[in-house]
């Protein structure tokens, strides 16, 4: 098949999953065609199955803001045109739907037929998504999907709950990861590095919004520390990372917590750390705390979202209540104070990560391809 994919190229999960898709889907012999404004932070390289497309948005006085929608709707027709493709698979609502769908009627005047496939990450149902100004476009575009789906049950719920008017059928695909990037390593001589008297590693990785709650995790990470010695590694950037900064500062516990900023392959870190802090607002799946345990981390969450279907409370980690710092700080201690325990904890959050391999994945998104292609399944 010869499929383009439409997504944010950037650190967040939707942008990571979409990306990390279609390397797959070319490892499998499908050509695949990223079409952004520019390249996807994991798309670390091209192959003879890989291809870029840019797409060029300039800058006009007379616009305020830049039109994008249309500019990318008009590079999809481009795209889809010359390079022959089979269908489009756009992740993110918001406005890659609505622009697949102008891209589709402009292609269908000139007698070509290109289905689109939208796949639902989470702040674009429910965050922006939300705003009023969106509801109309969001659900008219979602309805006019070939195919739709959602990373979790519960942002398929999210999904019907806030836009009533959605009557497209929703199929769960769940995020993946590829565990062969997440092999477990030694990493002795680099984890002193961060830890030179042998402390436990705590790490939170995200893109520092409200909605990850940031503050909590070094709130957790203090009562932590006041019982077992622990250092605090960040990874990300976003709005809140100055507060956390300062924060921190008053807190005393500068000297003990790490900021590094984005990192394109996570694992690198994660496969050096004890335990991953996750205390979200909300999450619709939770790809960060997924790709933690494929690394053989141990989770600690909230039970909100989509988090209970990737972190199982007691055997891959421990979820709490959103803001519940003492239930936290007490679980990360239960798993931290006993080397034997934290050991069954890791082994447990890899075994649950298998679940979600992208070798158990990556057949149900083929299998929908040649659904919404009308043709027989053979994979």
């Amino acid at each position: 098949m010869k499929i383009g994919i439409v997504c944010y190229p950037t650190f967040g999960g939707s942008g990571v999953v979409a990306t990390e898709l279609g390397k797959a889907l070319a490892d499998k012999g499908h050509q695949v065609h990223f079409i952004t404004y520019s390249p996807p932070v994991r798309l670390d390289f091209l192959s003879g199955n890989l291809f870029y497309h840019e797409v060029s948005v300039s800058d006009y006085p007379l616009f305020e803001y830049p039109p994008y929608e249309l500019v990318l709707s008009s590079k999809l027709v481009d795209v889809v045109k010359y390079e022959k493709l089979d269908l489009l698979h756009v992740h993110y609502a918001i406005p890659h739907a609505s622009a697949a769908y102008m891209a589709k009627q402009i292609l269908a005047s000139q007698g070509i037929n290109i289905p689109f496939i939208t796949t639902l990450h989470g702040t674009d149902i429910t965050l922006v998504g939300k705003d009023p100004s969106f509801e109309p476009v969001i659900t008219f575009a979602i309805n006019q999907s070939d195919a739709v789906t959602a990373v979790s049950e519960s942002l398929k719920e999210d999904t019907y709950k806030n836009f009533p008017y959605v009557r497209n059928e929703i199929q769960v695909i769940p995020n993946f990861i590829c565990l062969e990037d997440h092999a477990a390593e030694s990493g002795k001589c680099r984890k002193k590095m961060y830890a030179p008297n042998g402390e436990r590693i705590l790490i939170h990785v995200s893109n520092f919004r409200k909605v990850k709650r940031v503050e909590d995790v070094l709130h957790v990470f203090a009562k932590v520390r006041q019982v077992i010695p622990a250092k605090l590694i960040l990874v990300g950037d976003g709005p809140e990372r100055g507060n956390m900064e300062k924060l921190c500062r008053k807190m005393e516990c500068d000297v003990d917590v790490k900021y590094l900023g984005n990192i394109v392959n996570p694992e690198h870190i994660l496969g050096i750390s004890d335990l991953f802090l996750l205390p979200s607002e909300t999450e619709s799946f939770g790809l960060a705390a997924l790709e933690a345990m494929a690394s053989k981390v141990p989770v600690i969450s909230t039970n909100s979202g989509g988090l209970p279907e990737v972190n199982v409370n007691g055997f891959s980690g421990y979820m709490s209540n959103v803001g519940d710092i003492e239930d936290m700080a007490a679980n990360a201690v239960s798993i931290l104070k006993d080397d034997i325990v934290l050991n069954q904890f890791k082994a447990n959050a890899y075994q649950q990560a298998q679940k979600f391999d992208i070798a158990k994945i990556l057949p149900m998104y083929e299998a929908l391809y040649m659904k919404v292609l009308g043709q027989e399944i053979n994979i």
